[in-house]
């Protein structure tokens, strides 16, 4: 008698009691959850909460210590991320792993195909399978052009493909709108609708709730490495599931408009001007159809709107290493009225002026060193980081006992996690990183800040305290340069807005124009609109 075949699992991934250990850190603790095939499936946690190690896990860069992973009903251990793809699963990472001056189509190809005397590529029969893939799904590359040209909409639609072109059935998707205009984002909305349509299964790995609700069938929710909560997003609200991942109610940060400018901070008495720059030509720009011309008054924040890549990166160079104000041709730079285009940037912030860089590894931080090191780079000019001695108070000598109990206070005041000033950052979420680096600049207590990109890879509760941080030093009077690739972040907290594209203004609004003007605002950030906004 033949014995009937059991019928296929419904479940995709499956997670059964997986536990990560890092010597004595738990990163995963019991994780037990499935994902439906075909499905669309959030996974949501606060920073550090376990939501990376778990993909890490499962897509064969990490190996677990206990439990297991199930993919399509039968029980897996990937030992490499090749191994997790010759299984039929893929990843997009967040930061896309793309070979810049190699063409769209080499980038598919490299490490897909199997090659040898007898077996040599065939990019033409590549390049037809992608054409066809393309066409059936919506994602639109041109394949000759080098990854370094291209526009990061369409990176992202290249790291999707190259996954397909895999035969990937799951896919890992890690923070994928984050780079993205709001027109990329409704696209991208629409080609991972299609791709579920198809029958894959996606984990959509964000820390958007909008995203989550518009676009996830199911949500997994994380913290302190452990699943909380397993919710059908129908019978769920963005609400909710925030309270679910950090354990708290959240109360929305209070828009204010027109708050009175504090008197006692520092500003141009003339105009109430922290920051002023005039007739600004950014370098890697031949083509801007005009100089750039920005202020910022004390109590504004002025948010720059646009496609990371069109001139924030040599816009915050002129505030941060004013000696290139003459390589990128500033006429006018000046702070609290000052010219300080001779003066250094240790000059610059001990004015009283503090700055949170776009790329905080790059930028912000010295990786190997323990955190209470990284908490006062920068303001060791400080008279309570230094040695309490009057002989040698005046010389650069650190009080280490000092500067460690302000560390541990700050990092309880801004929920750093793990609360220890003297392991190296680099051990610490990326998240974490970033809660840090915002204490660092806040404690200094600044009259004008440029903010990049503050909440890049923040869960939903610090994205809630740093807004609402933002808008109480506005209130006190500090003048914020605003610089974000969230165009909702910008809407929150502007006062006023400007479109950046190719190194010029592409729009200036008020913040009564912001939701009216939406689409527009969003066609300029992609430069689809050729006419420029007048009171740029």
């Amino acid at each position: 008698m033949m014995q009937e075949k059991s019928p296929p699992s419904p479940f995709a991934v499956e997670f059964r009691n997986v536990t990560k250990r890092f010597g004595a850190v738990v990163a995963n603790r019991g994780l037990s959850f499935s994902i439906r095939r075909g499905e669309i499936h959030a996974v949501v946690g606060e920073n550090g909460a376990g939501k990376s190690t778990a993909m890490k896990v499962l897509f064969g860069m990490e190996s677990a210590d206990e439990g297991s992973i199930l993919v399509h009903g039968s029980s897996v251990r990937f030992r490499s991320s090749q191994d997790a793809m010759r299984a039929r699963l893929g990843m997009v990472h967040q930061h896309f792993m793309l070979a810049g001056p190699y063409t769209a189509l080499d980038n598919v190809i490299l490490g897909a195909e199997h090659t040898g005397l007898l077996r040599p590529i065939r990019r033409s029969e590549a390049k037809r399978k992608l054409e066809l893939l393309a066409e059936r799904y919506g994602l639109q590359v041109p394949w000759e052009r080098p990854v370094e040209e291209l526009a990061l909409g369409q990176a992202q639609r290249l790291e999707i493909l190259k996954l397909l072109y895999r035969d990937a059935e799951i896919l890992i998707l890690d923070e994928p709108t984050a780079v993205l205009t709001p027109q990329e984002v409704d696209g991208f909305f629409e080609n991972i609708r299609k791709l579920r349509s198809e029958g894959k299964t996606i984990l959509l790995i964000t820390h958007k709730m909008r995203e989550v609700m518009n676009l996830s069938d199911a949500v997994t929710v994380f913290r302190q490495g452990s699943v909380v909560a397993a919710r059908r997003t129908a019978e769920t609200s963005a609400e909710e599931l925030a309270e679910l991942m950090v354990g708290r109610k959240l109360t929305s940060a209070v828009m204010g408009v027109g708050v009175s400018i504090a008197s006692e901070q520092a500003s141009d008495p003339a105009t109430g001007m922290v920051l002023q720059i005039r007739n600004a030509k950014l370098c890697g720009f031949p083509r801007a159809l005009r100089p750039l011309d920005l202020h910022v008054r004390a109590g504004e924040i002025v948010g720059i709107a646009g496609v990371e890549g069109n001139g924030q990166g040599p816009l915050i160079e002129c505030l941060t290493r004013p000696a290139s104000a003459q390589e990128h041709a500033v006429e006018t730079l000046k702070i609290y009225g000052q010219d300080v285009r001779s003066k250094s940037w240790g000059e610059i912030r001990a004015m009283g002026v503090g700055c949170v860089p776009p790329d905080r590894h790059r930028d912000g931080l010295m990786l190997d060193r323990p955190v209470w090191e990284n908490f006062i780079l920068g303001p060791t000019f400080r008279t309570e980081f230094k040695s309490e001695s009057r002989t040698i108070r005046k010389l650069p000598i650190l009080n280490k006992r000092r500067s460690i109990e302000r560390t541990r206070a700050a990092m309880e005041e801004f929920d750093v996690r793990p609360r220890d000033p003297l392991v190296a950052i680099r051990g610490l979420s990326g998240g974490n990183q970033q809660k840090l680096i915002l204490a660092r600049e806040f404690d200094s207590q600044p009259g004008f800040m440029v903010i990049a990109q503050p909440t890049r890879g923040v869960d939903v509760g610090a994205i809630e305290w740093i807004h609402a941080k933002m808008l109480d030093a506005r209130a006190r009077g500090v003048g914020i340069l605003l610089i974000s690739s969230e165009l909702e972040e910008i809407f929150k907290l502007s006062d006023r807005m400007l479109v950046l594209y190719e190194g010029a203004w592409w729009g200036e609004y008020a913040r009564r124009e912001f939701q009216s003007k939406e689409k527009e605002i969003g066609q300029r950030m992609a430069g689809v609109s050729q006419t420029l906004g007048e009171r740029s």
